[in-house]
């Protein structure tokens, strides 16, 4: 019989593995880079709340011990499936929040027994866990998330942060399937260059959060267009905190201020200047609660300042990276090297 498909290469096995090995790989990066992104900004969100609730009481450190910062901020995730694990191996190695502290929700606990071992409690009631929880982070699939967000709705309430890694689902949606407004979600953008020198196909995630490469690489302020505003809510999610545990504002942006912009900033230090500092010109008790799918869909004076203050992106840039253990050190000049962590930023 004959053969139809004997002249035709691109019907062949060994054609399209060779065609196809080259976008293969760059799939894998863009995977890989995404995933690594998506748990160092978890990761650095909730150091960041972790750190404002234990410096409250007490002098810590954005980069303190897992032992030193063991309670606080409670973590849960919904969805045991790839995403959902190598959050929470991140946020065990690298957040400072103990076992005890994440749990996580998922239709089959049984297949989580590394975690368990650690001290995470797995089990399967999405509403227990959005009422326990001070941030509940969405790692399900985009077909599961309606059914999952109708059986947490009447659960889900103040100062609970909901941080979606759904990317399919838009932000109003999201909105509007809760009924609930204090919603986190990054956006991502991936580009074809240089890919696979940076994030690479092997090795894990943890590995590549350990790589201050990789971290300077994962910094918001790299792709301010795009995460800008994800950076933005952060810190009205943070404000948010403080409004719940009733601070006044003064005391807020003290910490806040502490926590973000040190004493003997190395940049000010550099280039003889004064460190941006958060400030408010009214005089409120307490702060508002704030809208935060609003805040990461329109602009404000503060998104303009973060996208026009290469001042501003730099000692975020170096909060970001010290937050990570990655000290960015004076040789070659500080101005120099955050400004290559950014990216190239030229001033507004």
């Amino acid at each position: 019989m004959l053969d139809i498909m004997v002249n035709l290469k691109s019907f062949q096995s060994e054609h399209a593995v060779e065609k196809s090995e080259q976008p293969l790989l760059c799939l894998r990066s863009r995977c890989k880079r995404m995933m690594v992104n998506a748990c160092a900004h978890a990761v650095f969100f909730c150091k960041l709340l972790h750190t404002l609730r234990q410096k409250e009481s007490g002098k810590v450190s954005l980069m303190a011990s897992k032992e030193s910062m063991g309670e606080g901020l409670k973590a849960g995730i919904i969805g045991g499936g790839h995403i959902g694990k190598q959050l929470a191996r991140a946020l065990l190695e690298l957040s400072g929040i103990s076992a005890q502290n994440i749990h996580i929700s998922t239709r089959r606990p049984e297949t989580l027994s590394e975690f368990q071992q650690l001290g995470v409690e797995c089990f399967y009631d999405n509403g227990q866990l959005v009422a326990w929880a001070d941030i509940v982070f969405l790692c399900c699939l985009p077909s599961h998330l309606q059914h999952i967000c109708s059986g947490i709705r009447a659960a889900v309430r103040k100062p609970c942060i909901v941080y979606s890694l759904v990317t399919a689902v838009p932000l109003p949606r999201l909105k509007q399937l809760l009924s609930y407004s204090a919603i986190l979600r990054p956006q991502y953008q991936c580009t074809s260059r240089n890919l696979e020198n940076v994030w690479g196909t092997n090795g894990t995630i943890i590995a590549a959060l350990q790589d201050p490469i990789v971290i300077q690489a994962t910094c918001p302020c790299k792709k301010i267009a795009v995460t800008g505003k994800w950076l933005e809510a952060v810190f009205y999610a943070a404000l948010n905190s403080c409004m719940w545990r009733h601070l006044p504002h003064q005391r807020a942006l003290k910490l806040l201020n502490d926590v973000c912009f040190p004493e003997h900033c190395p940049i000010c230090a550099e280039q003889k200047t004064s460190c941006p500092r958060f400030v408010l010109f009214s005089l409120p008790s307490t702060f508002p609660w704030f809208d935060l799918t609003t805040v990461q869909m329109k602009e404000s004076p503060f998104s303009q300042l973060l996208a026009r203050s290469v001042l501003l992106q730099n000692h975020l840039t170096l909060l970001y990276c010290t937050s990570f253990g990655v000290l960015l050190a004076k040789s070659g000049g500080m101005s120099s090297l955050l400004q290559q962590a950014v990216g190239g930023l030229e001033p507004g």
